[in-house]
């Protein structure tokens, strides 16, 4: 302040520069404080969405703060304070403002994780467990960082320190090496998005199951005998996914039926089509279709296709176009043939 006021030729004693600071940082945080409250948070309010209010909230006294400490520390200069008292004040006060950005920085970063993750959560269903993990660690990262920013302002030499953090980092990442895969595998997942919260999901032709949760470090699924499966993120990344769930919710269903030679094979089609369309399992738009696959060995092969309204549905609705394939086969004749083999016995048997 005393060399602006020399720019414009002003010569005051140390004493009246240092009062007038004062009075001009009292008008800033006065400024400040009517910025905030008439300006920004006004402006917030006409906004649909919560996330600047907090964000405001977040930034409002870290600001007011930084800038009374930064009063006193250009008041101090002017009043041409070298002795060690001076020194050691500034310090205390440069550690105060990171200490005050420290903590401010983690409230605003776990503003934006869980606004950011919620509308994720929305969209792919990621879990929102993911929520105090990351912000854990971005905690962890700043308050790291600003212990950094103050060894630096107090001149203690952090080189030993950042040489045993790399150490540490280096046990600790092969101590925990299948924690991380997961947690990378989680991350490809959330990449990738192969699924969401409340699809039917096939992992290499082995666990079958409607997605429950998806985690950090694992997806949980429960299968149709209503066991919950939890399966690690890093198989997950590994393995050949089936979503019977996309790009729709509607899952296709085939039923294979032969009927013997001889069959009437357009009444078998009509039948077929006319019992898909009466199950309330079966959607109409794909229409239901019947279709003469081969001649088998013992049969003609038919295949019914038609869709379920969801893969949950698929076991029951096979059960039921089943029962009913078979009984309607029944009151109009069509035979369901079986294989069947034909012995002859040539000769007479030999008596011993």
């Amino acid at each position: 302040m005393t060399e602006l006021f020399k720019r414009f030729e002003i010569f005051l004693a140390p004493h009246w520069i240092a009062i007038i600071s004062i009075v001009i940082f009292i008008g800033l945080s006065f400024l400040i404080q009517f910025l905030f409250d008439k300006v920004l948070r006004q402006f917030a309010k006409r906004t649909e969405t919560k996330f600047d209010d907090h964000i405001i909230d977040a930034l409002h006294l870290p600001v007011l703060f930084t800038l009374i400490l930064a009063g006193i520390i250009i008041v101090l200069a002017d009043l041409h304070l070298k002795n060690e008292f001076f020194v050691i004040t500034n310090k205390i006060i440069y550690s105060v403002i990171s200490l005050i950005w420290c903590f401010a920085l983690i409230r605003i970063t776990t503003i934006i994780v869980k606004n950011s993750i919620s509308k994720i959560s929305s969209e792919t269903g990621l879990s929102k467990d993911v929520i105090p993990f990351l912000s854990n660690f971005l905690k962890f990262a700043i308050f790291v960082g600003a212990v950094t920013v103050i060894f630096i302002i107090w001149k203690v030499d952090v080189t030993p320190l950042i040489a045993s953090a790399g150490v540490v980092s280096v046990i600790i990442a092969l101590a925990a090496k299948d924690t991380l895969a997961n947690f990378f595998g989680g991350v490809s997942v959330f990449i990738d998005k192969p699924y969401r919260i409340g699809d039917y999901i096939e992992l290499d032709q082995k666990e079958r199951g409607e997605v429950v949760e998806i985690g950090i470090r694992s997806t949980r699924i429960k299968t149709r005998d209503d066991i919950l499966i939890s399966i690690p993120n890093s198989i997950i990344a590994n393995s050949k996914i089936i979503n019977e769930s996309a790009p729709v919710k509607h899952f296709r269903v085939r039923v294979p039926i032969g009927v013997a030679y001889g069959s009437d094979i357009d009444l078998v089609e009509n039948v077929l089509i006319e019992i898909a369309k009466n199950n309330e399992n079966i959607i109409p738009d794909p229409e239901p279709r019947a279709r003469f696959r081969q001649f088998g060995e013992s049969s003609l092969d038919f295949e019914l296709l038609c869709w379920a309204k969801e893969p949950a549905l698929r076991g029951l609705t096979i059960h039921q176009i089943c029962k009913e394939i078979y009984k309607k086969f029944n009151e109009l004749g069509i035979v369901i043939p079986y294989p069947q083999r034909d012995l002859h016995i040539k000769g007479n048997l030999e008596q011993k």
